[in-house]
Formats: C-alpha cells, structure tokens, sequence
C-alpha cells in the first residue's frame, strides 16, 4: 500500500515535531480549543473504552455526523479504530473519504482489511511490547507507531529518566515516525526532552489537557508555545 505524503506525515518525518491532540471526548468546542492552542492533528476515537477517562466511544454510524462536523475544521485527522470491534472495509473507506489520514489500534487487534484501507497505520505498543515486537510493527509499510508502553498504574505520574530512556529504545529498534501519547503527566520540558530523543510527536490526551476547552487551550499553547 502506498499513501499520500501528506503535511502531517511530512512534519512527522522532518523534525517539525508537530502536536497532535487526542479528544478526551466527541466535543467540536474542545477540537476547536485544540486547534487555536496550537495542534496540528487531532484524534478521535470509535468502538473504545478509553481508560485514562473512562470515557466509551461508539460505532461508526453513531459517531459519524460528529466527523462530518470535524471535518470542516480543516486539519490532518486520526483516528483509534477500535479494540476487538474496530470498522468494516466500507466504514475504512468512509473514514478516508472524511479526510481521516491515519488509524490507531493496539496490534493485537490489528485485522488485515484495516491494513488494506487507504488510512495510514499506526499500530500502538503496549506496556508489554517487546524489541522483537517493535521491529515487527515497524515491519508493516508505511506505519507510524505509538509508543502507548506505560502500565495503567503509571498513568498520570512524572515521566523519569528511565521512561525517556525506554522511549529512546523504541525509537532506535524502529526505523519509522514514533509518537508518544501522555499516559504519563507530560510537561513542556518533557516534550523537549522526548523530541531529543527522537520522538516525532507528541499526543496529548486528558491527562495534559484536562477536558474543558479553558484547560486544554491553555495545555496545548503551553506545548506549542
């Protein structure tokens, strides 16, 4: 499969490090917040149950005229496909046709007609991935990987020396864009210290923007900033 090399895709593989929001929820007020805080990309999610807010999201059809809304916004979006129900071929191509660029699911539930879509893959890691299985994601044609490798209760905590140097590993065993999302409380300078270290992106999530559009404007432009 090839994809488009599109603005998103390009700032993640030339250093531009650009800041991609993940929705805490289907809100067009809190993408809009993002957005005028300085995100380049959002990301929405379907057939989930996001723990950092216990938040469940639902099918295609019943998060689409919110996509459709999302979609006038103009910017590269991405979307976290599902857990063991993730979209028909048909529901891909819908995505696609919305403007959505990239899809995100834990490899674990990566089937193969999501790899067949026109949406760029973004397999995610977990906290249990190993060198060998970082290298077989990678493996997958044109994929970005999200290094989603923190254990549930570390959610929320400062990032330590030895988290940067796990982040670090990932992006030396893999030849491809890496973003990390912030299962961890993710600060400005962490995010300084995350693209030292190679990461091609931060993805800020409820834990770094909180889920008003007050508090994710501030989050984002002190990220951008």
């Amino acid at each position: 499969m090839t994809y488009k090399q599109t603005k998103f895709y390009q700032a993640l593989t030339s250093g531009d490090y650009p800041i991609i929001v993940s929705l805490a929820r289907h809100d067009l007020d809190l993408a809009k917040a993002a957005l005028d805080g300085g995100a380049f990309a959002l990301k929405t999610h379907l057939n989930a149950y996001h723990r950092a807010t216990g938040t469940t999201f639902g099918t295609f059809e019943q998060e689409r005229p919110f996509f459709e809304q999302l979609a006038k916004l103009g910017c590269p979006l991405l979307v976290m496909a599902g857990q063991e129900t993730v979209p028909t071929a048909e529901e891909m191509d819908a995505l696609a046709d919305l403007g959505f660029e990239g899809f995100n699911v834990y490899v674990d539930h990566m089937q193969p007609h999501l790899l067949q879509s026109r949406l760029r893959p973004m397999p995610a890691l977990s906290s249990t991935s190993k060198a060998e299985d970082i290298q077989g994601i990678a493996a997958i044609p044109g994929c970005i990987i999200e290094a989603s490798i923190m254990p549930f209760e570390r959610y929320r905590t400062a990032m330590t020396d030895a988290d940067l140097a796990r982040y670090g590993a990932v992006v030396q065993a893999a030849n491809v864009p890496v973003i990390v999302p912030s299962q961890l409380a993710l600060t400005p300078e962490n995010a300084t210290q995350l693209r030292n270290a190679g990461i091609a992106a931060p993805l800020l999530g409820a834990i770094v923007t909180g889920d008003t559009s007050q508090s994710m404007h501030r989050a984002v432009k002190s990220f951008a900033g």
